[in-house]
């Protein structure tokens, strides 16, 4: 349990799609804010103006929304710290550098990129940490003035003493930095926009965040964010460090290992609970045997310690198996809604479908869906005029002993048939055939369906109606009538 009454944030970078990785950094910190009774921030770091982009800000909030991961204040929902994005916010890292400059810490650095990138090379060829080495710091006033009239627009750099910097990790315990290592670091660019470890630090601390949970990756940032919370007076927070998810090589999850955002998981037909469950489980410990967790449980199980250290592993077929299952548990009506997207990829008019009729075909195929996006995969087999045999089924349909279940099947149908239809016409068709089993079944399944696997044959006997299904099977054996053979 937190010493105060948490206050933790998301904070990203609209320059891309939600990726994973972040959308696990935001689940671990709103399960902190919801366990311990505290509060979510959403904030935008929207200063890299130039990948920056108002409709990727659009398709993140979007993407937190289907994860369910409500902010308490952010874009959308005001607070008393706005605002929430950090290019409204200049004139406030402005008056920091002031301060900062007044205390001596900061001085401004002329270098080109050409000048830090040879500088780089340089300490790596030597076998070096690669680090500004701090030559701007030592200009003199004339120095200064004399780059400026020749047009060069300064950054500022942070000056780092020497030492030692160490921090507790509520995740990985102690930490320790050598400054040294870490060299002076800009905190402002020369086009007047902060950089990353200073807005930070300021935004961090004027928002009141009592916990920073992030990635393993922000490790070095850390120790830069915490020299600067001494130079400024600032009490700093408390500071967790997770995992970073990897692919199936232990490295880091990137494109090549496949889909990587939520935005393409959700359009290949991920449930937004199976995310946010299979987000939760990797690179954790829930103590349980079961692996299916329900959000209160998610959040009633949620510490900080459970995440562990090691690298996440992100397995797609575990997630799909983790989708499936919840396919199966969701209930009937909102499957149907979320199916509804798919549904018209797949080329039907979903407004269009009788409701009742709709409600049955999702029941009987939710058992075969791994994703959602498969619906496409089963539709066809309900609607005659979009009613196809696969090459398979029709190759099945050629054999002799298909054949005479065909045959036996078409002549039963015909007759009048009791009120357990699927059950009278099967029996009725072994009994004419002497077959059971795959002999009996496969054929009657191709006929009936266009394919050699899909759902139960009860229910879709049940949807299809005798008419429908006496069709498919003389459409069938006028398409066989060549091999068809005398019993």
């Amino acid at each position: 349990m937190p010493e105060v009454r948490p206050r933790v944030r998301f904070a990203p970078s609209p320059t891309g799609e939600l990726h994973l990785g972040n959308a696990r950094t935001a689940l671990l910190n709103w399960l902190f804010a919801r366990r311990y009774g505290g509060d979510f921030i959403l904030r935008i770091e929207d200063t890299d103006r130039t990948r920056t982009s108002p409709a990727f800000e659009k398709k993140q909030l979007e993407d937190l929304k289907w994860l369910s991961l409500d902010w308490d204040e952010g874009p959308e929902k005001d607070g008393p710290v706005g605002p929430y994005h950090q290019m409204e916010r200049l004139d406030i890292y402005n008056f920091y550098l002031k301060k900062l400059m007044t205390g001596g810490n900061v001085y401004p650095c002329y270098c080109t990129v050409e000048e830090l990138e040879a500088e780089r090379i340089g300490l790596l060829s030597r076998k070096m940490t690669p680090r500004y080495t701090g030559k701007c710091r030592y200009l003199t006033e004339e120095e200064k003035r004399k780059r400026e009239m020749d047009g060069k627009k300064p950054a500022f750099r942070f000056q780092v003493g020497e030492g030692l910097m160490e921090f507790g990790d509520l995740i990985r315990g102690k930490m320790r930095f050598n400054c040294a290592d870490i060299g002076d670091f800009i905190i402002v660019r020369s086009n007047g926009v902060p950089a990353y470890n200073f807005a930070v630090v300021i935004d961090d601390h004027l928002m009141r965040i009592t916990h920073v949970i992030r990635g393993e990756d922000h490790l070095t940032n850390t120790a830069m964010q915490l020299i600067l919370y001494k130079a400024l007076g600032f009490t700093p927070p408390f500071f967790a460090h997770h995992s970073l998810i990897l692919g199936k090589d232990h490295t880091k999850l990137s494109k090549r290992h496949g889909p990587v955002s939520v935005r393409e998981f959700r359009n290949r037909g991920i449930l937004p609970e199976a995310m946010l469950n299979y987000l939760f489980l990797i690179g954790s410990s829930t103590g349980k045997g079961s692996e299916v967790c329900s959000l209160p449980e998610i959040i009633r199980d949620f510490s900080l310690a459970k995440t562990g250290k090691g690298g996440a592993i992100f397995d797609e077929d575990k997630l799909k198996w983790l989708n499936g299952v919840y396919i199966r548990q969701y209930e009937l009506q909102k499957l149907t809604e979320r199916l509804a997207p798919f549904i018209e990829r797949a080329g039907y008019d979903y407004s269009a479908i009788e409701g009742e009729r709709l409600y049955q075909i999702v029941e009987a195929v939710r058992g075969n869906l791994v994703t959602l996006s498969e619906i496409g995969d089963y539709l066809n087999m309900f609607f005659d005029e979009r009613y196809h045999l696969s090459e398979e089924a029709a190759l099945l349909l050629r054999e002799n002993d298909a054949l005479v279940v065909l045959d036996a099947l078409s002549e039963v149908l015909k007759r009048e048939i009791g009120g357990n239809a699927y059950h009278d016409v099967v029996a009725a068709v072994s009994e004419k055939t002497g077959f059971g089993g795959k002999k009996l079944f496969m054929p009657i399944r191709a006929a009936i369906t266009g394919r050699l696997s899909g759902p139960e044959l009860e229910k879709v006997f049940a949807i299809l109606g005798k008419a429908s299904i006496l069709k498919r099977v003389e459409s069938a054996e006028e398409q066989h009538s060549g091999c068809k053979v005398e019993r």
